[in-house]
């Protein structure tokens, strides 16, 4: 079988959650570094452009492939061996939801503090630049880092951030370290002692935040050193022994600040975009953690919501029992009330 090939960059949360996963799991890759918007080649362009970029096969039979949650899927079903996906119904569910979390919330955080900052996007325009190609030179390197810099920080509304927002995302970001933190002190993941999908797409928002750009770096390190240290060793798990997933009993102890934190915040924006977006509307204003959130509306993510509704709905009723009353309370439980746009 030929190794997988991927376009990606170090700047690109998304591949480094892949690339991630591909040593975990010990999956034959080539690297190659780059921008969506200039693919290698002769190699095929997905219908959108997004990193990384997955190319399965070779020559003309290679196919391009985006979005990394239907991708693990793919491998998963591709190579044998260190399954990041639980193999248990209930567990199964509730690595979609986080992982969801983590590429859909947990992402507005990684922009926001970015390009909100000036310190920070200051840092993040040349390396952006230098990440496709370090030869470029200074002067056009600058232009580059400069142009970049503005279209992202003009674009910073569309995630969500604004100056009505900021102290929301903020304060879920300095919620979220710590609650993190702290189940890396029992179980070392989210759920067990091995790593699921929804610890490679934590991990992947955190290696900007904590890593790349100063503000979020600073807050993590101060507060959250375990977190911190836990970011390079999943850089690399392919020496990680097999562990084992969590006992259902366990669950609700372990996961049940995550789990209100994701009510608390996430759920509130994908039912008010959801219901946006039946609506047709391409704004919408809500209601998260007591303040006011406005923001455009994503149809991507009210796709997530309809994924995660028909997940829970294929689940059996021992199974679908076992989710309600883990998550009543939480504010996730939301996510299934009939009233609920899809």
């Amino acid at each position: 079988m030929h190794a997988v090939e991927l376009l990606g960059a170090p700047g690109s949360p998304y591949t480094r959650k892949m690339l991630a996963l591909l040593r975990y799991r010990a999956i034959p890759y080539r690297m190659i570094w780059g921008s969506h918007m200039q693919p290698p080649p002769g190699y095929p362009v997905p219908k959108v452009k997004l990193l990384p970029t997955f190319y399965f096969g070779a020559g003309d039979a290679r196919e391009a492939m985006v979005d990394s949650t239907p991708i693990i899927r793919r491998l998963e079903a591709e190579y044998q061996g260190r399954s990041v996906l639980p193999d248990h119904e209930l567990l199964a569910f509730l690595d979609l939801l986080i992982e969801d979390f983590a590429d859909e919330w947990m992402t507005k955080a990684m922009f926001h503090y970015r390009w909100h900052y000036a310190e920070d996007a200051a840092n993040a325009g040349p390396l952006l630049i230098f990440w496709q190609n370090p030869t470029y030179p200074d002067d056009t390197a600058r232009q580059m880092a400069d142009g970049f810099a503005k279209r992202q920080i003009d674009r910073l509304y569309v995630v969500g951030s604004n100056d009505v927002t900021a102290p929301i995302i903020e304060a879920s970001y300095l919620r979220l370290i710590g609650i993190l933190d702290r189940m890396v002190s029992r179980t070392g993941f989210a759920l067990g002692t091995r790593p699921s999908a929804a610890d490679f797409a934590i991990y992947a928002q955190l290696t900007q935040l904590g890593i790349v750009d100063p503000t979020p770096a600073q807050l993590m390190a101060s507060s959250a050193p375990r977190l911190r240290a836990w970011l390079d060793r999943v850089e690399d798990l392919s020496g990680l022994p097999d562990g084992a997933w969590l006992a259902e009993d366990a669950l609700a102890e372990h996961l049940g600040e995550l789990l209100g934190e994701i009510g608390r915040v996430y759920v509130p924006f994908l039912i008010a975009n959801a219901h946006a977006a039946a609506s047709g509307q391409s704004d919408f204003e809500t209601e998260i953690d007591g303040a006011r959130w406005t923001q455009p509306v994503f149809p991507y993510q009210a796709k997530c919501l309809m994924t995660l509704r028909a997940a829970r709905d294929a689940l059996s009723a021992e199974a679908r029992d076992a989710l309600d009353g883990l998550l009543a309370g939480s504010g996730c439980e939301v996510l299934f009330a009939d009233e609920v746009a899809a």
